[in-house]
C-alpha cells in the first residue's frame, strides 16, 4: 500500500512559529501515527512541512488567515501507510502554540504491484516528456556536503533506492541507473535555492520547475520504468531529509504528453 495525504489548514489568528518547526510537528505527528521517528535507514513516512506563503523573518515565520496552506503525509511501506490513512486531524492540528483549522484532506491511494503492472508490465505508450515540480528544498548528499541541482542520475538513484527498499517488484540497481542517466535528458528548469531551517543550522536546496525529456529512441520498456520512478517520487520525495520536508516533488500531468 500507498498513500499520500493532503491536508489543506487555515489559520484563524496569525500564528508565529519557529522557522525550524519542522521537527517538532514531525515528533508530532509521528506520536499520533504511534510511528517512532528516525529509527529508519530508509524513511517510511515523508512530510512536506506546511506549506503556503507565509511572512519569514531572521528566526520565524508567520502563516495569516488569508491563506490556504498543505500539509502532506505519504507513506511509503504497509503500516506507515495505514497508520497514515487512518489518522483524524480534524478540526485542529495544534503544536508550539499555534493552531491550524483543517478544512479538507485529499488521499491518493495506490500499490507496488498496481504502479509496477499499470506503468510496466502492461507495456502502455511511453510516455516521454515529465515536467516535475519541487515544492519545498531539494538536495543530494555528496559525500560530506550536499549538491542543490537537478542532476538525472541522483533523481534517480534517489527514487530507485527507495523503491527497492519497499517494494515487492526489483528493478536494478547500478546499471539501470546508467542507462536512465543516458537515456533521460534534462531539457530544462526553472529553479532556485533556498535554504530548509534545521535545529542545528540549515541545508541549501533547489525548487522550482524540471522538465525531463525521453528520446523516441530510447527503448519503450526503459522508459516506461523512468515513468514508474518519476511517478513514484510524488510519494516518495526526492533526496535527503524527506522526512523532515525537503524534497517534496509533483507532476503536472496535464502538461505530461508524447511530444517533443
Amino acid at each position: 500500500m500507498l498513500i499520500r495525504s493532503t491536508w489543506t489548514l487555515t489559520v484563524s489568528e496569525p500564528a508565529l512559529l519557529p522557522r525550524a518547526y519542522h521537527l517538532e510537528l514531525v515528533k508530532e505527528l509521528h506520536r499520533r501515527l504511534e510511528l517512532e521517528v528516525g529509527t529508519e535507514t530508509v524513511p517510511s513516512v515523508t512530510f512536506s512541512g506546511i506549506q503556503g506563503f507565509c511572512q519569514v523573518s531572521q528566526d520565524f515565520q508567520t502563516f495569516t488567515p488569508d491563506e490556504f496552506y498543505t500539509l502532506s503525509l505519504s507513506g511509503l511501506q504497509e503500516n506507515a501507510a495505514k497508520a497514515i490513512a487512518s489518522l483524524n486531524l480534524s478540526p485542529s492540528l495544534e503544536f508550539l502554540g499555534a493552531k491550524f483549522d483543517i478544512i479538507n484532506r485529499e488521499d491518493e491511494i495506490t500499490s507496488y504491484e498496481q504502479l509496477y503492472t499499470e506503468l510496466v508490465a502492461n507495456e502502455p505508450e511511453p510516455i516521454r516528456r515529465f515536467d516535475l515540480k519541487f515544492t519545498t528544498p531539494t538536495a543530494f548528499a555528496q559525500g560530506s556536503t550536499h549538491l542543490a541541482l537537478p542532476v538525472v542520475n541522483l533523481m534517480f538513484r534517489s527514487w530507485l533506492e527507495r523503491w527497492n527498499h519497499f517494494a515487492p517488484v526489483y528493478l536494478g540497481s547500478d546499471e539501470l541507473i546508467a542507462y536512465l542517466n543516458q537515456a533521460v535528458l534534462l531539457k530544462h528548469h526553472k529553479i532556485q535555492t533556498r535554504s530548509h531551517q534545521l535545529p542545528r543550522g540549515y541545508v541549501n536546496g533547489f525548487v522550482g520547475q524540471v522538465t525531463l525529456q525521453i528520446p523516441y529512441r530510447t527503448d519503450s520498456l526503459l522508459a516506461n520504468v523512468a515513468n514508474l520512478l518519476i511517478q513514484y517520487s510524488q510519494y516518495s520525495g526526492t533526496g535527503i531529509k524527506t522526512r523532515l520536508g525537503m524534497g517534496q516533488t509533483n507532476i503536472n500531468l496535464d502538461n505530461t504528453g508524447n511530444h517533443q
